[in-house]
């Protein structure tokens, strides 16, 4: 499955150690994560994560993009809902495509630990019948 990963700056520590945590379930699935937050992602972990540009530079659209084409299976985005971001009608466009493609999306913590564990016990399978 492809899974693609989005954090804010002040979420990144935390996308980090989620990573880290889930690293045996991330390993067997293809990892898609704007510019910065992928970076940090295989510092922490040696997982290989294919880079989009920095969010606020153009990666949250690319991201939109495979969603829209129906390359993305899931999104984790943790994002920080405290800061307004210049990039914010990118992120909404986010959660929109998720809802209109049927995209699992996971915005803090809680919500991926579920997405992961689902991923694990197979309930995210549909995914690969979606896409046909």
């Amino acid at each position: 499955m492809n899974i693609a990963m989005i954090a804010h700056d002040a979420k990144k520590k935390l996308m980090q150690n989620f990573c880290i945590a889930y690293r045996g379930i991330l390993s067997k699935h293809n990892l898609f994560a704007t510019g910065t937050t992928g970076r940090l992602i295989e510092e922490v972990t040696n997982l290989t994560v294919h880079k989009y540009l920095a969010g606020h530079l153009g990666g949250t659209q690319q991201l939109g993009t495979q969603i829209e084409h129906n390359q993305i299976d899931m999104v984790l985005f943790l994002r920080d809902p405290l800061t307004p971001k210049s990039h914010e009608p990118d992120v909404n466009n986010i959660f929109q495509l998720c809802d209109k493609h049927n995209i699992p999306l996971a915005t803090n913590l809680a919500t991926a630990e579920l997405l992961i564990k689902a991923l694990e016990r197979g309930d995210l399978d549909w995914r690969e019948l979606f896409k046909s």
